[in-house]
């Protein structure tokens, strides 16, 4: 089984930060965008930030400039920095890997920020 593996949630206060991180296995790590995608209490899920293989990225509105996606080849791990972290960021966040009509989740990890 494709394994994707998510760490770093946890609660924090506003205007503090957080370090996700998502493990993958190289079969998947190599060949897929990576993404991580975030779903608040009854709302749908929503893209949050995405990286391919060419460092390429795309971030939401709503988290440009305080979140950053990046990736380490050796480590076969993406990251996700949440600066400036507000409410409104509650949410469980989910490591994807996506390939053509092909894609995988993590378990997810909860975030909270509250004071």
């Amino acid at each position: 089984q494709v394994q994707l593996v998510e760490s770093g949630g946890g609660l924090v206060q506003p205007g503090g930060s957080l370090r996700l991180s998502c493990a993958a296995s190289e079969s998947i790590f190599s060949t897929h965008v990576m993404g991580w995608y975030r779903q608040a209490p009854g709302k749908q899920r929503e893209l949050v930030a995405a990286i391919t293989s060419g460092d390429s990225t795309n971030y939401a509105d709503s988290v440009k400039g305080r979140f950053t996606i990046s990736r380490d080849n050796a480590k076969k791990t993406v990251y996700l920095q949440m600066n400036s972290l507000k409410p409104e960021d509650t949410a469980v966040y989910y490591c994807n890997a996506r390939r053509f009509t092909t894609g995988y989740w993590g378990q997810g990890t909860q975030v909270t920020v509250s004071s």
